[in-house]
């Protein structure tokens, strides 16, 4: 593979997780979904390094994601400093630092399992990607988690 390839399968991997935030910001979670492999996996951790939830494969992605938040809640991510290897013509890897923001509007009641009013969060997507059908796909993501700010 040359570097012409290789820049081109970074730059398709870079903007996939540009729409992966885009959509996240307008609840577009079937949209952001259709961005996993059929099989893909999305585990956001706490900050003690344990899992706060485990989705497999797009329609789980979609429901879990569509139930931690409301139609109302303000969502904002941001994605930094980009670090994607090329594994093959296939497969490559990344990580990107990040921050994400949940606002909730006053008397909006929050889901069972996600009771905050607000959230602030920072630390880093890990994501594995693959090739299908000449599109590129999540495969694996992670989300770790350096702090999160929370207001009750």
């Amino acid at each position: 593979m040359d570097a012409v390839e290789r820049l081109a399968i970074t730059e398709d991997v870079r903007r996939l997780m540009a729409r992966y935030a885009r959509y996240a910001d307008h609840h577009r979670w079937q949209d952001l979904a259709g961005l996993f492999a059929p099989d893909g996996t999305y585990t956001p951790y706490k900050p003690d390094g344990t899992p706060w939830l485990r989705m497999e494969g797009r329609e789980d992605i979609a429901a879990k994601l569509a139930a931690a938040n409301t139609p109302e809640d303000t969502l904002i991510h941001h994605l930094f400093s980009s670090e994607v290897d090329v594994d093959s013509a296939t497969s490559a890897h990344g990580v990107w630092a990040m921050e994400d923001l949940i606002i909730r509007p006053e008397g909006i009641e929050p889901p069972a399992d996600f009771p905050f009013k607000g959230m602030h969060g920072y630390g880093h997507y890990r994501g594995r990607f693959v090739a299908l059908d000449g599109s590129w796909y999540i495969a694996e993501l992670e989300q770790t988690r350096l702090h999160m700010d929370f207001t009750y």
